[in-house]
């Protein structure tokens, strides 16, 4: 027999985390980050506060830095690989909206590239890729997902924003036992 839960929208209605109305595709710079399922540590280690990656999490490097090579309106800022977390500033560039034809209705050119496409597809490629190293090359393994569904962003609004994010990037390592992601 299936159990059929009836709808309870307090419990079933998943709601959005994105800022409501705003355009994810409009250049800009964004603060991501995303988390390993269950914060499983898969990705290296912490030694002397440095970041010492294991091959997954060189695969990982190696994905983001590969994405500018598919989407040619993005530019990678500050990032850093931790054991169960990612962090990043993407910047998506001019050129990002999709260009409208003579004919009116009629698009032109590339579709609009969203933060949530961007991301996802690095999700998608490392989760692939991480599932290939524990079949072939003996990675840990991990427990259904390699990522938590979503991921965190922060719309980067100021140089002193910026500058302050950058610095919370780079010394992530050094930090990582006091952080809220450290389990």
């Amino acid at each position: 027999m299936i159990n059929k839960t009836k709808y309870n929208p307090l419990i079933h209605n998943r709601q959005s985390i994105r800022l409501k109305g705003y355009d994810y595709s409009k250049e800009g710079l964004y603060f991501i980050t995303t988390c390993c399922q269950e914060r499983a540590h898969l990705f290296g280690e912490i030694i002397s506060d440095e970041m010492i990656l294991n091959d997954a999490g060189k695969m990982v490097e190696a994905e983001w830095l590969a994405l500018p090579n598919r989407y040619k309106n993005i530019k990678l800022h500050e990032f850093i690989v931790m054991p169960n977390h990612f962090h990043s500033i993407l910047e998506i560039t001019e050129g990002a909206t999709l260009v409208v034809a003579p004919i009116e209705g009629q698009p032109q050119g590339i579709a609009p590239t969203t933060v949530g496409e961007i991301v996802g597809s690095f999700k998608s490629k490392t989760t692939v890729e991480y599932i290939n190293g524990v079949k072939n090359l003996n990675w840990k393994t991990f427990n259904g997902k390699v990522w938590q569904r979503n991921y965190h962003e922060s719309i980067i609004r100021s140089e002193n924003s910026y500058i302050n994010i950058s610095s919370y990037i780079i010394k992530n390592p050094a930090n990582f036992k006091e952080d809220k992601l450290f389990k």
